[in-house]
């Protein structure tokens, strides 16, 4: 063979490194797909998936943008509308006819389970519960533990809610300095950790609630979850299981939690086949009992499932209401005029919300309001498709794109709410309760409404019949926060013009530096006012 090259037209090119390879590997791909699809369509496509991962930063407002263009195209066709994660396909449905089409659709082909599932990765974040895509294959028993057992009991617990929390707060200041009377404290983490304590007590009991390992382990878990699924998520589907397992066994707060609550639900187990023998047992009101006894009576739940349902019970419970509750603080100090006709409402009603886990609608309203405005979510009603799925307009998802609504552009719509931008605490209120009100008004709604309702433009529970069954309890654990805030301290933004949140894909969280002074008021002035009430 002639090995000969001086004849040639041209000098071959000499490859020195593997960076020559990889340079020409580039080069050739980059110009096949250009004669492949063309520059344009080679840069729309580069576009898109940059913006697949913007919407991790910047979600709620690629929601909201695509939310504002349908709305004004659906005049006249009523089409949804898709956004784009790297990991998923939303498509968003906002009309009263799609939304009840939702509703209406098995969970065998539009599944709740199947989307909290992916969101949380519970085989990585809740020690290796893998549940079930479909709703109810295991029975559905903690529904009705959350919505009818849980909120019966409140009236027995609310007291002692209200007692453990007023002295809770008051440990807590001290840990923060003291500038001009007042304590300067990050609201958030303090709030987090007051919702972690309730929530024990009313799930666990105060005995397990003193175990301070536990409590630890608990405040840490709604973190280490978030960001555990989130790796899991982003990183390419094949190396899921192995970077899940790596950090699994790095986080040890889901470990804690099992480990603690594992032995007590054995025992509870045992107690249960040993009341089925006759034997006398110990009576206990609380969510461990009731999620065993409310578990399929042909297949009882063992202590291990047990478990496993409550680490996802807690999951929700704290990270909902730990953020509602930081952003309605936030909006009592930027608006200081609803101060004191909610200060009259609980010097006058506090007593018998305890008593009955009803009323204080001032104080629904105004934290209604404030979820409003500043809602833990832009996405609610999440469905994935289990099946493939056509909405009745026509479009089209895969096995694995969910559906959903954009809760936040619906509860900001003026299609809605009037002046749906402008802050109007007592909006939701009884407008003859609100008029005997001096000195606050501001647009109203048609009806008065309560913020646990779930209709057709308040999808912050959820939507029809998956709506959340803890809230009537989250609503209560709310009101006995503020109401003991509002009762026993001033409070005041230390920087009320700084930002005070940040966003992650739909969520929108507290800043944990915003600051907040509480500074305590005077028994004389807290008597004073239920004196005054009290003349009344």
């Amino acid at each position: 063979m002639n090995n000969d090259t001086s004849t040639l037209p041209f000098d071959p090119p000499v490859i020195r490194s593997g960076l020559d390879i990889i340079s020409i590997g580039i080069t050739g791909l980059l110009a096949l797909l250009l004669l492949s699809f063309g520059v344009k369509a080679l840069i729309v496509t580069a576009v898109k998936y940059i913006n697949t991962w913007k919407y991790l930063i910047d979600g709620g407002s690629i929601i909201q943008a695509k939310f504002d263009q349908a709305t004004y195209i659906r005049k006249s066709n009523g089409r949804s509308f898709e956004v784009l994660a790297p990991d998923n396909r939303y498509v968003f449905v906002s009309s009263p006819d799609h939304i009840k089409e939702v509703d209406a659709t098995p969970d065998t082909i539009l599944s709740l389970q199947a989307a909290s599932k992916q969101m949380l990765q519970p085989v990585y974040t809740m020690h290796r519960f893998n549940w079930f895509d479909v709703r109810g294959t295991e029975g559905v028993g903690f529904v009705r533990a959350l919505r009818t057992l849980l909120t019966n009991n409140l009236p027995n617990i609310l007291p002692d809610l209200s007692r453990i929390i007023r002295s809770r707060f008051s440990e807590l200041q001290l840990n923060f300095p003291l500038i001009d009377g007042a304590r300067h404290i990050p609201v958030y983490p303090t709030i987090v950790q007051l919702v972690v304590l309730t929530n024990a007590v009313s799930f666990f009991g105060e005995d397990l609630a003193k175990n301070e390992q536990f409590m630890v382990s608990a405040l840490a878990y709604v973190e280490e979850t978030l960001i555990c699924a989130e790796i899991v998520k982003l990183v390419p589907k094949f190396l899921g299981p192995v970077i899940g397992g790596i950090i699994a066994r790095r986080l040890k707060s889901h470990d804690t939690i099992y480990s603690t609550l594992l032995p007590v639900a054995e025992q509870r187990c045992l107690e249960r086949e040993n009341a089925k023998l006759g034997r006398p047992v110990p009576k206990h009101a609380d969510c461990i009992q009731w999620i065993m006894e409310t578990s399929p009576k042909h297949n009882p739940w063992s202590a291990h499932r047990v478990v496993h349902e409550l680490m996802a019970i807690w999951f929700g419970s704290v990270h909902a209401l730990s953020t509602t509750i930081t952003f309605a603080i936030h909006d009592l100090c930027l608006h200081p005029e609803y101060i004191d006709p909610l200060r009259k409402e609980l010097d006058g009603n506090y007593e018998t919300f305890e008593r009955t886990a009803q009323g204080l609608l001032l104080l629904d309203s105004f934290i209604k309001e404030s979820a409003r405005l500043t809602p833990v979510e832009a996405m609610s009603t999440r469905r994935s498709a289990i099946q493939p799925f056509t909405l009745s307009d026509g479009t089209h998802l895969k096995v694995g794109d969910w559906l959903c609504t954009p809760v936040k552009a619906m509860m900001q719509s003026p299609e809605h709410y009037p002046d749906p931008l402008q802050f109007s605490g007592f909006r939701f209120a009884d407008p003859q309760l609100v008029a005997l009100i001096a000195g606050v008004d501001g647009p109203m709604q048609p009806q008065p409404s309560k913020l646990a309702d779930v209709n057709y433009s308040w999808h912050v529970w959820g939507t029809g019949r998956m709506a959340c069954p803890g809230r009537y309890y989250a609503v209560a654990v709310m009101k006995v926060i503020l109401g003991q805030m509002l009762l026993n301290y001033d409070c005041e933004l230390v920087e009320p013009d700084a930002p005070r949140w940040f966003t992650w894909r739909s969520t929108m969280l507290p800043k944990e530096k915003t600051l907040v002074t509480f500074a305590p008021r005077s028994r004389k002035a807290n008597l004073g006012d239920r004196e005054t009430e009290a003349s009344h």
